[in-house]
């Protein structure tokens, strides 16, 4: 009896214990290098990769449990020549918010270039058959954006639809967020672009997942890329089609300034946002405010409520 009885009691004891724990408490403990800014999240084998903002790609390299990272040789030792051709005044090597995901037999990488404030950006392309093998081919210009068009062709991420067919979903501020089909032969883009998400105070960093029937985009809003100060935040939204129309909790189109907030942060992790979504987890970074307000990278666990809405 005293056996069954301090059980319950401890049983009881630990979920009062859950339920107070903070929000800080969902994310997963990394150690090591966690340094990121704008991550995309990888599994090969029983390792993990994390490809991320900064000079010439940034990745690091997580052990089998994804908790422990170190930092890995970056993509570009030096810029491709036809970086300057498109985008002319881009910072020496400075690469934007990869997107590393595998599909036919292959890891593809899109990032972009671009400079601050400007829609003269381009989307590029690497692709490799392993990630650990460290060889790299440089696949060229996906799709460009100038100050001639209404959108920002930056912040790319590949989408494989429930056919297994791929897309790519981009964009920032401007008229907002794009997707548009690819030819699976080339990676590049087959078709028009359709509009999945615009706000007139901005958003970007578009991530979609497919999960019971669903579509699921998740976005940035708000101030990114001042340490403490950022207000950046994540949204999401949900379509049958992978195409739209993207509807918030409430019913409110993505279109037109609709999104369900998923994650604002907290005392410590400032301006979360710059998601990726894959292998179970959402990886986005954050500023850490005892840190001076570096960004870093955090991991965790995606989880999905009765009514098919993501959680964490």
């Amino acid at each position: 009896m005293f056996t069954k009885r301090f059980r319950r009691q401890a049983l009881a004891a630990a979920a009062l214990a859950s339920a107070i724990l903070p929000a800080s408490a969902a994310h997963w403990a990394l150690t090591g290098d966690v340094g990121a800014h704008d991550p995309s999240i990888l599994r090969e084998g029983d390792r993990w990769f994390t490809f991320s903002t900064g000079e010439g790609l940034q990745v690091l390299a997580g052990d089998s449990t994804g908790r422990n990272w170190t930092r890995a040789p970056r993509i570009f030792l030096s810029p491709p020549s036809w970086w300057k051709t498109y985008v002319p005044n881009q910072k020496a090597n400075d690469v934007w918010a990869p997107d590393a995901h595998q599909f036919n037999g292959k890891v593809w990488v899109y990032y972009a270039i671009s400079s601050f404030g400007s829609n003269t950006s381009a989307i590029g392309l690497v692709s490799a058959t392993k990630v650990s093998d460290g060889r790299w081919t440089d696949n060229g210009l996906v799709l460009r954006s100038t100050s001639a068009n209404d959108y920002n062709a930056i912040d790319p991420n590949l989408v494989i639809d429930a056919s297994g067919n791929p897309w790519l979903a981009f964009g920032s501020f401007w008229s907002g967020l794009k997707i548009v089909r690819l030819n699976p032969s080339t990676m590049k883009p087959t078709g028009s672009q359709t509009s999945i998400a615009k706000r007139s105070a901005g958003i970007e960093a578009p991530a979609i997942t497919y999960n019971n029937g669903w579509y699921y985009l998740f976005a940035s809003i708000d101030k990114c890329c001042q340490g403490v100060n950022s207000t950046y935040k994540i949204i999401y939204g949900r379509s049958r089609s992978i195409t739209g129309p993207y509807l918030d909790k409430a019913g409110k189109s993505l279109l037109s300034g609709g999104g369900t907030v998923f994650d604002a942060g907290n005392a410590r992790w400032k301006g979360p946002g710059g998601q990726d979504v894959g292998h179970g987890v959402i990886a986005r970074h954050a500023y850490d405010a005892t840190d001076n307000g570096n960004p870093k990278l955090l991991i965790s666990d995606l989880k999905w409520t009765s009514d098919g809405w993501p959680t964490y």
